[in-house]
């Protein structure tokens, strides 16, 4: 029988000297180098045709949540700005390759709200309520400025003034 050789050990069982320093080092270095290296080291190149940019800008990306076509490091939105570039070599305009591709993924990637329909509501409301905001914000300011109304004696009638005077002399002959 021959028994296993044995490595000597730190009571909390790791291997003694440097080994844990390495591999926070080697952590540390992998870090850096996935960080300098932009992730996943994919470039997004620009297309050529100025309508296959101005389609690509227009539309958000059906992959990536969150970000633009334009900027989609996926290999699937590669291939997608690869089809908008074909479709705008073939003539099409801009507007029409973002229909199309609206039409195939949903209304929730297009980037802007159409201008017409419920997609106005959306480039209507919010200077509408800047507006009306800004407004209320005003008048709020002028009504502080304002200062405060002070009673005038002048409108009071004979009566009043009877009474108020009466009123008077029994409070000084009660003092």
């Amino acid at each position: 029988m021959t028994r296993a050789t044995r490595i000597d050990r730190t009571p909390a069982g790791r291997l003694p000297g440097y080994s844990r320093h390495l591999g926070w080092t080697l952590m540390a270095v992998l870090a850096l180098m996935g960080f300098a290296g932009g992730g996943s080291g994919q470039e997004v190149a620009p297309p050529d045709n100025p309508e296959a940019t101005e389609a690509i800008g227009k539309i958000r990306s059906p992959f990536c949540p969150g970000l633009m076509l334009e900027i989609c490091p996926t290999a699937q939105a590669e291939a997608l700005r690869d089809s908008i570039q074909a479709m705008a070599e073939t003539g099409l305009a801009a507007d029409s390759v973002v229909e199309l591709v609206v039409a195939q993924y949903g209304e929730e990637y297009r980037a802007y709200p159409k201008r017409s329909g419920a997609g106005l509501v959306a480039w209507i409301v919010p200077p509408l309520a800047l507006v009306l905001g800004l407004g209320a914000v005003i008048l709020v300011l002028r009504h502080l400025r304002e200062p405060e109304s002070q009673t005038v004696h002048e409108g009071l009638s004979d009566q009043d003034e009877e009474r108020i005077r009466e009123a008077m002399a029994a409070m000084e002959e009660d003092v």
